[in-house]
């Protein structure tokens, strides 16, 4: 099956994915001894085993070069072969300079263009259409996309609302012109009326959010962006291998599953089992572990959709490289 496009459209293509995970692991039973919950408490209610914290040396620039230069091997491409990289994140603890120039610098990239972008959880999948739309449109030949976060800077470590749940990491793809589209066109949007619902409030630099609400309009929302971003490509629900949604919480996942009406033949990611959410790096790390284990395998048809503070969402049909 292959994705549609507007008549006379070039095509864009992901060329190859990377990961880094954190060294340490950080079960439930972890946490346990620091704050009232256990284990049964936070899977029943977000379905995650452990998640991965950042040492202090693995910082966003260290995680977004481990996972950007592995993208680049995958994709067979040299640095000097790179135009564009755009780097998202939610967790930047500086707004100026901007990451992306300090990871192309780091990589070989030569003067690429580069910025940040910060569209909460659906920061990558806001990247990749941005990449996508840039080299059809002739602005670059290819675009390394970054998702890369330590949520841990911004999360009260003994509030379990949270704490149990973010967690860090890094994921990239390399981002390329195709004859044969890879990239679907994006279903995006935003409702800033729930602005509130996940932030970081002036002075605090600490993160909160109101998880009840967030989970009713994930579950309830969304299920139309995933319809318009297949509708859009030319498939449907059956043409589709893999579903990766943003891993945010195993909850969420299965309701999407469910209501998309997806069998045992399409496979699905739970990477937030052992990853717990990642924001912006979520669904590259996702995607990246399905390969690796082979679940999913070079040109299967994914399905993918970030969500998060904005509220913003944005979905998309890939074939994986």
């Amino acid at each position: 099956m292959s994705i549609r496009l507007p008549e006379g459209a070039p095509g864009a293509r992901i060329l190859g994915l990377g990961a880094y995970r954190p060294r340490r692991r950080v079960t439930n039973d972890d946490l346990a001894q620091v704050m009232d919950t256990n284990d049964e408490w936070i899977q029943t209610r977000v379905g995650i085993a452990e998640r991965r914290w950042a040492s202090e040396d693995e910082t966003l620039q260290e995680m977004a070069v481990a996972a950007g230069g592995k993208a680049l091997a995958a994709s067979g491409l040299s640095p000097d072969e790179v135009d564009l990289v755009i780097l998202a994140s939610a967790s930047l603890k500086e707004p100026i300079p901007g990451i992306g120039p300090q990871v192309a610098h780091r990589l070989g990239i030569p003067r690429p263009g580069a910025f940040d972008l910060n569209a909460g959880c659906a920061g990558f999948c806001y990247a990749l259409e941005v990449a996508a739309s840039s080299i059809r449109a002739g602005s670059a030949r290819n675009a390394l996309v970054v998702g890369v976060e330590r949520l841990t800077d911004v999360v009260d470590q003994t509030d379990r609302s949270t704490a149990v749940i973010f967690a860090d990491g890094a994921g990239a793809a390399v981002v390329g012109a195709s004859d044969e589209p890879g990239i679907g066109p994006v279903a995006w949007g935003s409702d800033g009326d729930q602005f509130s619902a996940i932030e970081i409030a002036a002075g605090t630099g600490t993160m909160t959010m109101a998880g009840q609400a967030v989970y009713r309009w994930a579950t309830t929302r969304l299920t139309d962006t995933l319809i318009q971003a297949m509708e859009a490509a030319g498939v449907g629900p059956e043409d589709i291998d893999v579903f990766a949604p943003h891993q945010a919480n195993l909850r969420i996942v299965e309701s999407m599953t469910k209501r998309l009406g997806f069998g045992k033949e399409t496979v699905v990611a739970r990477d937030v089992v052992q990853s717990g959410n990642t924001s912006a790096a979520s669904i590259p790390l996702a995607l990246t572990a399905l390969m690796e284990s082979g679940e999913a395998k070079s040109g299967d048809l994914a399905l993918v959709l970030g969500y998060g503070a904005g509220l913003t969402f944005a979905g998309q049909v890939l074939v994986l490289p």
